[in-house]
């Protein structure tokens, strides 16, 4: 079988500038020229922004792109062999993997004397999702094993979902104040395998599809392997509100019929569009003949505010707008249970159905028994959640506060995470050194396009308030350690 190889010139523009400090824009100074690159693709393979699999540009292509001696790139990718991120099979081209510590989640340890290993495994930040409750948990999987037996006789496949967990979701959205029928919902593997459905049938070649910038970073991978064109409106980041005359604008400019957003409480913000604002996000919809793709993934972690209703409730009537709603019960009970679902009109969900037929055969039986239990204890169990979330969050905003006392926020009223912003353009560099240092974080660019948010990292609290502390202790550390290399100023080595 061919290996597939990345271009010399599509890595080059995925490493941006990667030969910058990220405090001042120069080039490292402390670090020798093979050393930066390498870190540099470590990051991209940790951030899944280089594929497992493939293969690196040969040597001298790559010098060439990047304006390099090859005896930088050899040097760059014998440091990638060594720490496991490349693998190298007789006869055939080096391939991209991760090093077993990576994928067990113990830190990588640095090389040429650069940073200090952390004791123990990193504090992983990377994934916004908490730990599930076990005792509820596991009282729905046990729950699910005793109704089992009535679902074996058939052939357990139902692409639209079981007509309980249907039910139980209609009646989700009935207590939100949107009436909603079992026929107007389909259940999925998790939001993400919802998502890939609705672009699948919506977003064809080349299309313009609207998202909020930053928005979360696998919308924007599945936007863009559907081979549609992700079109950025920004977020008024210092008013916490979406910028929605840039989306009417944006939407008749680029003649975009569809868009991606996240106004509940949004990753990675937690930002949340208020009821007025979605009523005018579903006139721009219906002025332009856009169809709304709406994530509510997050819709049940409303901290400080009462959640507002829907965004699908605004769009009834005559002439009313497309509002497609998308929602999981993995950020509300656990993500181990992966169940999604799509609420929409019936002739959508029929239209999805024989999409789905070429990508799965439904959903697993099991799991969705057991978020039918889940769903029906949710006014026993998200209060506590949502406590829970609350208390590490201000556990989380104090840790900053001590030890990161110029990193500033602007907290949202709910959802999973902080969008710290940092004093200078660094974020890609800070996820690069914080390994090092016990934590694995997410760099800014990840949530948005083009290299957008450096100046951002996105700090989730869905750890244990004594893990956030730790973490924002190594975090500390790598800050100190890239700020001490733009104070010494040290003179650029030449390789």
């Amino acid at each position: 079988m061919a290996v597939r190889v990345i271009g010399a010139t599509t890595l080059a523009r995925d490493l941006g500038k990667w030969q910058d400090d990220g405090l001042t824009g120069r080039r490292r100074a402390a670090l020798p020229a093979y050393r930066a690159l390498a870190d540099s693709v470590r990051l991209l393979i940790l951030d899944g922004r280089i594929p497992l699999g493939v293969a690196l540009p040969s040597e001298r292509d790559l010098a060439a792109v990047l304006e390099l001696s090859r005896t930088t790139i050899t040097s760059a990718y014998a440091v990638l062999r060594e720490e496991g991120y490349l693998v190298s099979r007789q006869g055939s081209r080096s391939t991209v993997a991760l090093p077993e510590l990576v994928a067990g989640r113990a830190p990588v340890p640095p090389r040429d004397g650069f940073g200090d290993p952390a004791a123990g495994p990193p504090v992983d930040l990377t994934c916004a999702a908490m730990s599930a409750h076990v005792p509820e948990v596991r009282a729905a999987y046990a729950s699910a094993l005793e109704a089992l037996p009535a679902y074996l006789g058939g052939h357990g496949l139902e692409p639209t979902g079981l007509p309980v967990l249907r039910e139980a979701v209609a009646e989700r959205y009935r207590r939100r104040g949107l009436p909603t029928e079992p026929e107007q919902i389909m259940i999925t593997s998790g939001a993400q395998h919802a998502l890939v459905l609705l672009l699948d049938l919506l977003a064809g070649p080349g299309e313009r599809v609207l998202i909020d910038h930053p928005t979360y970073t696998n919308a924007i991978e599945a936007i863009k392997r559907a081979g549609a064109r992700p079109v950025p409106v920004p977020l008024r980041l210092a008013e916490r509100d979406w910028d929605l005359d840039g989306m009417r604008s944006s939407a008749r400019q680029t003649a975009a019929k569809l868009a991606y957003l996240v106004p509940d409480f949004h990753n990675p913000t937690g930002y949340c569009l208020d009821e007025p604002g979605r009523a005018r996000l579903v006139e721009i919809a219906r002025e332009t003949s856009m169809t709304l793709i709406i994530d509510e993934t997050m819709s049940d972690l409303a901290l400080d505010i009462e959640p507002p209703a829907p965004v699908a409730a605004f769009a009834r009537g005559a002439g009313r707008a497309e509002v497609i709603s998308v929602g999981s019960a993995s950020k509300s009970y656990w993500s181990g249970l992966r169940i999604g679902w799509i609420r929409a009109e019936p002739a959508m969900i029929s239209a999805l159905v024989a999409v789905r037929s070429a990508l799965d055969l439904g959903t697993a039986v099991l799991e969705q028994l057991a978020a039918v239990s889940l769903l029906g204890a949710a006014d026993r169990l998200l209060p506590e959640r949502r406590a829970q979330l609350r208390r590490q969050r201000g556990a989380l905003l104090d840790a900053v506060a001590a030890e990161l006392p110029d990193w500033r926020c602007t907290p949202g009223s709910g959802g999973l995470a902080l969008w710290m912003q940092l004093p200078t353009p660094m974020s890609t560099a800070l996820a690069a050194t914080s390994p090092y240092h016990g934590v694995l974080l997410a760099a800014g660019p990840r949530f948005g396009l083009e290299g957008a948010f450096e100046r951002y990292v996105r700090l989730p609290y869905a750890r244990s308030e004594e893990e956030l502390r730790t973490a924002v202790t190594g975090v500390a550390a790598a800050y100190r350690a890239l700020g001490g290399v733009v104070e010494r100023d040290l003179p650029a080595m030449v390789v």
